[in-house]
């Protein structure tokens, strides 16, 4: 199955329709073909792409040239019920051709729903709100603007944490600590601190009645799947409350059963957050986030006209959001993100090569003994597996929720000679 190349050239008319369809649309070609168009139209931002893939089903896609990968990555951590879910598909194809885009004067009966949804999954008091966007990034940038609305000119600061991801646009970039991010675009909004990561006493010096906000990832994600500890989600709980800061909890990446729970924060007792930002898995693919507010004063905090979107919360993404959660919450996948997670973190751990394993549930970071991550994800590739190097030494997986243990142990029995060849490749290349 994973990594055979099929005689087609990647035209799966007669059982795949809707990709036909596209083909007639783009024109076939080869992966190099559509590589050398990309370079010449596309900004130049993510580099090349590592393949171009036509075609996906469950946790599996196709390239353009047929071959077929186990998808390890789900988009990085959006697919969460894989490729096609055909719910999933129904839904918004049944919404699109009911009633598509109606601007923010006006709402639908999928945007009320998922807002009620989401309010009720994480257990939010009376008087919470939701705020629908396009993208994480869009939902910090919401956040700021609470953190913003949360200050006077004693209590200005904004503290997030060494490592922190938090996204590209201004705001969220402010907030993010990796310097090869930032400093092209410099300055920055201001007023952000960056704390050492899981560091108590360093959070408890900083936190006094200037503080306005205080931003967090539970597991940062692209520093490598890092948790951060109860006992210091506990301390940060404790301090904003103390000191009349926002705990604003960062779920883009670990939200929506990710880690086994519908959101990360609640593996810890008592730790309820006054926003939460989500995106990624919520549409099962199709773009959406959301701010979750706490409570009545953190939900009014931002007033009538003074923010706004023209896409978010339209109706096909709400309907999107619908159907994830709805499939999510029938099919036990909290549940099964915890085995199969649980599964492949004791199966990565017996590898030779791997030195360490975190995470939770289906998002899992393992450290490798020598910095050949990059060339371990290309080495993957070439045996059909997606996966994603955070660091020179750091793989991430994110695979769909609906990864089974037999899929997840064709990759741990594949992943010695793939660290095998990594080291090799990486070796060659420093020589």
């Amino acid at each position: 199955m994973t990594g055979t190349t099929t005689a087609s050239s990647g035209r799966h008319a007669a059982q795949h329709p809707a990709g036909d369809t596209v083909e007639v649309l783009t024109g076939g070609n080869t992966g190099a073909e559509w590589l050398s168009r990309y370079s010449d139209a596309l900004m130049g931002v993510f580099g090349t792409p590592q393949r171009v893939l036509v075609r996906g089903s469950g946790c599996n896609v196709w390239d353009a040239d047929g071959k077929q990968y186990l998808d390890l990555l789900g988009g990085i951590a959006v697919n969460a019920l894989g490729h096609a879910h055909p719910f999933v598909t129904s839904v918004i194809s049944s919404q699109l051709a009911t009633l598509g885009h109606i601007s923010n004067f006006f709402t639908s009966p999928t945007q009320v729903a998922l807002a009620e949804r989401l309010l009720e999954l994480s257990r939010a008091p009376g008087g919470s709100r939701v705020f629908f966007t396009n993208s994480g990034a869009e939902a910090l940038e919401g956040a700021f603007k609470l953190a913003r609305r949360n200050s006077t000119p004693e209590r200005h600061r904004i503290i997030a944490l060494d490592g922190a991801f938090h996204g590209r646009t201004m705001g969220a970039l402010a907030l993010t600590s990796k310097k090869a991010y930032r400093e092209p675009f410099e300055p920055l909004p201001g007023g952000v601190e960056h704390l050492p990561f899981d560091d108590i006493d360093a959070l408890t010096a900083a936190m006094d009645d200037t503080v306005a906000a205080l931003v967090l990832e539970p597991i940062q994600g692209e520093a490598g799947v890092r948790p951060l500890s109860p006992e210091y989600l506990r301390a940060a709980r404790a301090l904003t409350r103390e000191h009349g800061a926002l705990l604003i909890l960062d779920e883009v990446q670990t939200g929506v059963a990710r880690t086994g729970r519908w959101f990360a924060h609640q593996w810890v007792d008592g730790v309820v957050p006054d926003a939460m930002t989500l995106a990624k898995g919520l549409g099962g693919g199709f773009p959406i986030g959301a701010l979750v507010t706490f409570g009545e004063r953190v939900s009014t905090l931002i007033s009538a006209g003074q923010h706004g979107t023209t896409f978010g919360g339209n109706p096909v993404a709400t309907a999107a959001g619908l159907a994830t959660l709805h499939v999510l919450g029938a099919s036990g996948a909290l549940r099964h993100a915890t085995d199969v997670g649980a599964y492949l973190r004791r199966g990565l751990a017996d590898v030779d090569g791997v030195v360490a394993v975190r995470g939770e549930g289906l998002l899992i970071g393992f450290d490798l003994d020598g910095d050949h991550a990059p060339a371990a994800v290309q080495a993957a590739l070439a045996e059909g597996f997606i996966i994603n190097a955070t660091g020179p030494a750091t793989i991430r997986l994110a695979p769909p929720l609906i990864l089974s243990e037999e899929q997840a142990a064709t990759f741990i029995d594949a992943l010695p000679a793939i660290l095998t060849t990594a080291r090799t490749s990486a070796t060659e290349a420093t020589a």
